[in-house]
């Protein structure tokens, strides 16, 4: 355990952060709501992302940690009661493990308390409306905005093409008023009163207060993290710094974080009391743009030597790696980028690029890669993985396949 580490190298520091996110464990022969909730317990949250270029972004941290999967456990996790995990603002939009609701009123308090300036007019103008929508969805939930309309009439006023009656529920969502229910098949989500959401023991717990709250959540983060310095503590969850860094000293003064120096990268850093410290770990994992290994972009260049960048509104020219990348994770490292799609009419998984890291072996990277993109075609649903010509790996991973 961690206690007595006061220094690491940095292939620890990428061990003990990639064991600490659920990696580097054999994968199940089965996956049922057991192994699915051991990994929500490690990571907390799921980012939710409306790209859909191979599947939707919150599906794929279970495939990368346990293999494949039915994607009905996670909707049944996120959907049907007792709900395992709800939809809220973690690090975004995401499904967060529910028995963080209590931590999070804090921030729905807070949010509700201040209704942004477009939202404020609406309501000047519209006297009662945030009413009239909650009594709508506590007659008719769980309802969509396109569903919901206008309570009053079909008006639509444009502000990124939201309706009215989305503004107030976007507030009512984040105030913790509704929450969704789920999502539809256009992805849209689906409003109902937050009882009938959480479950009851939590939706009645007493919310925690706020510096508790936010100590909880850095407690959280600093689980999923196994390592790391504030701003990455912070960014997890979206504190803001003052709540923050006063978490983080009460936490290194309870003895729960382990203030470490890591050998080549600048900063104190946080060592989780109960974090593994593997002397090794094997990995083989393609990791998404939004999964949670990578959500602090300037921890994962000074842990694992890589900028990464999600390019989907980079104009084609000016495009680097591709349009929607994962990462290949191997071992303790990061060794390749594939720009990744699903193309189901032609029932392949097409590999439009792939790149190899500095300092990595080519033909290993590629044969272990090609084995990760054959799982995953599977797991779609799809024939088989079809590689371009593009990229420094990619006339190997062809050979490869």
């Amino acid at each position: 355990m961690a206690s007595s580490q006061t220094s690491l190298t940095k292939a620890q520091a990428r061990r003990i952060a990639l064991a600490a996110q659920g990696f580097g464990r054999a994968c199940p022969a089965a996956v049922g709501m057991r192994q699915a909730g051991r990994v929500v317990d490690q990571i907390g949250q799921f980012q939710i992302d409306s790209v859909n270029v191979v599947v939707r972004a919150h599906y794929l941290p279970l495939f990368a940690r346990l293999g494949g999967y039915d994607p009905g456990l996670l909707d049944r996790m996120g959907q049907a009661p007792p709900r395992r995990l709800f939809e809220y603002w973690g690090h975004a939009a995401s499904l967060i493990d529910v028995r963080l609701y209590p931590a999070l009123r804090a921030r729905m308090a807070d949010r509700g308390a201040r209704p942004w300036e477009s939202l404020r007019r609406i309501l000047a103008e519209n006297p009662g409306l945030d009413g009239k929508v909650r009594q709508r969805i506590a007659q008719d939930g769980p309802l969509s905005a396109r569903q919901l309309g206008h309570p009053d009439n079909r008006e639509r006023r444009p502000w990124w093409n939201w309706s009215e009656a989305k503004h107030v529920l976007e507030w009512l969502l984040a105030a913790g008023v509704l929450l969704p229910a789920g999502r539809n098949s256009q992805f849209e989500r689906c409003y109902d009163l937050a009882e009938r959401v959480i479950p009851a023991e939590l939706y009645q717990a007493e919310p925690i207060p706020g510096p508790a709250a936010w100590r909880e959540l850095i407690r959280r983060s600093a689980k999923a993290l196994g390592v790391a310095d504030w701003a990455s503590l912070a960014d997890y969850f979206r504190i803001d710094r003052a709540n923050a860094t006063a978490a983080i000293s009460e936490l290194v003064a309870a003895g729960e974080l382990v203030p470490v120096t890591v050998a080549g990268v600048a900063g104190q850093h946080y060592l989780w009391h109960q974090a593994r410290i593997p002397r090794q770990i094997a990995v083989d994992a393609l990791v998404s743009p939004f999964d949670s290994l990578v959500f602090h972009r300037p921890r994962l260049a000074a842990l694992f030597d890589l900028d990464y960048r999600i390019e989907i509104y980079t104009p084609v020219e000016r495009r680097v790696y591709g349009y929607y990348v994962y990462l290949f994770v191997t071992d303790d490292r990061i060794s390749a980028r594939v720009d990744l799609k699903a193309d189901r009419a032609a029932g392949q998984l097409l590999a439009n690029a792939a790149w190899l890291e500095p300092g990595c072996p080519g033909r290993q990277t590629a044969e272990r890669l090609a084995a990760a993109l054959c799982q995953l075609a599977c797991w779609l649903g799809l024939a088989g993985v079809k590689a371009a010509p593009v990229g420094t790996l990619a006339e190997e991973l062809r050979r490869q396949l």
